[in-house]
């Protein structure tokens, strides 16, 4: 993997470059340019035919100056290292952006999730918890679902760890069950504030984004997207739509309600009625008015970006752009909306129910979506004008406001 594509290397370089505009001093640069704590592991997963795997398994947690850290679990088959560091990294400026009193961390296993049943799943959650207990905690570390992890997830790990400890948990996991005082947004909350962010963009550059978008990446935040865009930006249409197993295009364009029904059914996009193949790179340069890149890191480089024709991208997943295409995009006139902005939905929800599960409280679910959008809509707002000022694309503007924050705090700590 070359430093351009390589996910650390990406995130170190914003971050060179966002310390330079600052101003940073050297000790807070350097402070802030590691993670504070980084533990790999090696779990053994007995497998359902008796055989026995082991799994490498990470957990970074980048930085508690603004307060704990929060951040997502991730089971795939290409995890590495560099990879949880970058997560982190990009998590711990992702809830200053947001103005949340957390920091960031990230955890992963390199492991093929799709292929692992149900019970293998839940013991490979609850070695997860066994290996990382004493870095898991509501004060120290707060983990959420993340790709191939879910509420029920996050409730076996709460189980392991409460019976490790022999006292409450729930506080160290976002994103549990409802039966375990999940919020049932939670699912919802990253597609829903992507498309917040896109409503915002049509106002603050007065453009019409009513015709077609496409998603790339069909899994839960996918497809909280297109339902959520259908919902915000009256007149779209979804056109075209991938996941790992496919594409599919329809340029009269598709319910969203019902690619997504017809997903759960099949588990793939794939053979919608109506609809014709398309391949998951051709799908990036339709001629759409938005594009969500919804799936892995890396999807928009230099090879592709001058192809892209659409008029905002709004970057649900996680360092889906790498830098070279991110100026490509800029200067062709495309509308960005960075990932530390586009996803960060799912950390306010995290954030809410966090709150809410210390507490012991449940909020109405009309207040939850309110204060989501109030939050999504003020960030949205601060990096917008940080562009505008200083003139700056969108991405640098979003660090540029996150990164001093978290700055700020180191210094207000005494370094």
């Amino acid at each position: 993997m070359s430093d351009a594509t390589n996910p650390w290397s990406v995130a170190c370089a914003q971050f060179d470059e966002v310390a330079r505009r600052l101003d940073l001093a050297e000790g807070v640069r350097a402070l802030l340019r590691a993670p504070a704590r980084e533990t790999a592991v090696t779990l053994p997963l007995r497998m359902d035919d008796g055989a026995l795997r082991v799994l490498p398994a990470w957990r970074v947690r980048y930085s508690t100056a603004r307060g704990p850290a929060l951040g997502g679990l991730r089971w795939h088959a290409n995890e590495q290292a560099d990879t949880v560091r970058a997560q982190a990294m990009w998590m711990t400026w992702q809830t200053a952006l947001l103005d949340l009193p957390l920091g960031g961390a990230y955890g992963g296993v390199a492991c093929a999730a799709r292929q692992l049943s149900g019970p293998e799943r839940e013991r490979l959650a609850r070695a997860y918890v066994r290996a990382f207990a004493r870095d898991l905690g509501a004060a120290r570390d707060i983990v959420t679902p993340d790709a191939y992890t879910s509420p029920e997830t996050m409730g076996w790990m709460l189980d392991e760890l409460e019976t490790l400890t022999g006292a409450g948990a729930a506080g160290a996991f976002a994103g549990r069950p409802e039966a375990l005082g999940g919020r049932p947004e939670r699912g919802e909350a990253a597609g829903l504030g992507a498309a917040l962010c896109v409503r915002k963009a049509a106002e603050v550059l007065g453009a019409d984004l009513a015709g077609p978008c496409a998603v790339l990446g069909f899994g839960a935040a996918g497809q909280a997207a297109a339902r959520h865009h259908a919902a915000l930006v009256p007149g779209s249409r979804l056109v075209a739509a991938a996941d790992s197993r496919g594409g599919v295009f329809c340029a009269a364009g598709m319910d969203p309600a019902e690619l997504v029904a017809h997903k759960r059914r099949t588990g793939r996009v794939a053979g919608f009625p109506g609809s014709e193949p398309i391949s998951s790179q051709d799908l990036l340069e339709l001629d759409v008015r938005v594009l969500y890149p919804a799936a892995l890191e890396g999807v928009l480089t230099e090879r592709n970006a001058d192809r892209v024709k659409a008029t905002v991208v709004c970057e649900l997943a996680a360092g889906a752009t790498t830098p070279e295409a991110d100026r490509i995009l800029h200067l062709a006139g495309v509308h960005l909306i960075p990932d530390l902005l586009a996803n960060a939905g799912g950390a306010v929800l995290s954030y809410l129910g966090h709150v809410q599960g210390r507490n012991h409280t449940a909020w109405p679910a009309a207040r939850v979506r309110d204060e989501l959008d109030r939050r999504m809509t003020a960030a949205h707002a601060h990096v917008w004008e940080t562009h505008r000022r200083q003139n700056t694309p969108m991405r640098l503007a979003a660090h540029l406001v996150a990164v001093a924050r978290v700055a700020a705090a180191v210094r207000a700590r005494g370094a």
